[in-house]
């Protein structure tokens, strides 16, 4: 198999609402938009795509349709410390404070309108025990 692109779509009762969270909180653009689906992409990098499907629409397969529960959608970026003041600034329930893992994140948790969890990460070097987990290449510089 060769992706061509590749997105979390979560299923939801509020299309609309939820769609505006990530484009005025996460910097998102919609790709299309409509009543029971929205595409959206990162407006400063279309490699970041994520879609919104109202959660009883047909194209569900039977016994799979309902909200999304349990997910927790991961963007990392270059500065969560900035990210975090904007974010709590604009009203944003945070559901985990800013804090720094050993395992090599400093990140926050917070939720969108849904309950899911939106987790906020920005790289550090992690402790020794974690290091050589880590492939080289992928060691924060």
């Amino acid at each position: 198999m060769q992706p061509t692109q590749y997105y979390p779509l979560i299923q939801v009762e509020d299309v609309t609402g939820t769609a505006e969270f990530y484009k005025t909180h996460l910097g998102f653009t919609p790709m299309f938009e409509s009543d029971w689906y929205v595409h959206l992409q990162g407006a400063k990098n279309p490699a970041v795509n994520l879609a919104i499907l109202r959660h009883d629409h047909e194209t569900i397969p039977a016994g799979a349709q309902g909200v999304t529960r349990g997910m927790i959608l991961t963007f990392e970026v270059e500065d969560v410390d900035a990210e975090h003041e904007r974010l709590v600034g604009a009203g944003v329930p945070v559901a985990q404070e800013l804090r720094d893992e050993p395992h090599g994140q400093r990140h926050a948790v917070y939720r969108d309108p849904n309950g899911l969890l939106v987790d906020i990460v920005t790289p550090i070097a992690p402790a020794e025990e974690f290091a050589a987990g880590y492939d080289p290449t992928a060691l924060p510089q």
